[in-house]
């Protein structure tokens, strides 16, 4: 083989390497920040790791909704109609939030079962519309 063939070839590869090498650590870095929600059924199932953040997905149980007398500590049932697992949260909560809506918790569960939730998301379907001021 020629030499200017030979080392077009090495560039060629180490470029392959180094492209590949980016995109493995891509990868890596993305799966280490994925956070899908789990739902109390699943949760039910399989317990994480004590301390792990994760999502939790389900509706807010009508009749389990219970604010602390500082208004800003709030206790609420998540379920999916399979199970059921108590939230704690400690916060404004969004302006969709209410009994029988769709929400996903961002936290973590304690020693007791209790979701100890960092934020709250209210879901909605696709005909949301706005509250009239």
């Amino acid at each position: 083989m020629k030499q200017h063939r030979l080392k077009r070839l090495y560039w060629i590869l180490l470029i392959l390497c180094g492209v590949s090498l980016a995109v493995g650590l891509a990868i890596y870095a993305l799966g280490q920040n994925m956070n899908v929600y789990l739902t109390p059924a699943q949760l039910a199932e399989h317990q994480p790791e004590a301390g792990r953040v994760f999502r939790m997905g389900g509706m807010v149980k009508k009749g389990s909704f219970k604010r602390t007398a500082n208004g800003l500590d709030v206790i609420f049932v998540l379920t999916d109609h399979a199970h059921d697992i108590t939230v704690k949260y400690t916060g404004i909560l969004p302006t969709l939030f209410k009994e029988g809506q769709g929400i996903v918790a961002q936290g973590k569960l304690n020693q007791q079962g209790i979701f100890l939730a960092d934020q709250v998301l209210a879901k909605h379907d696709e005909k949301y519309m706005p509250p009239l001021q």
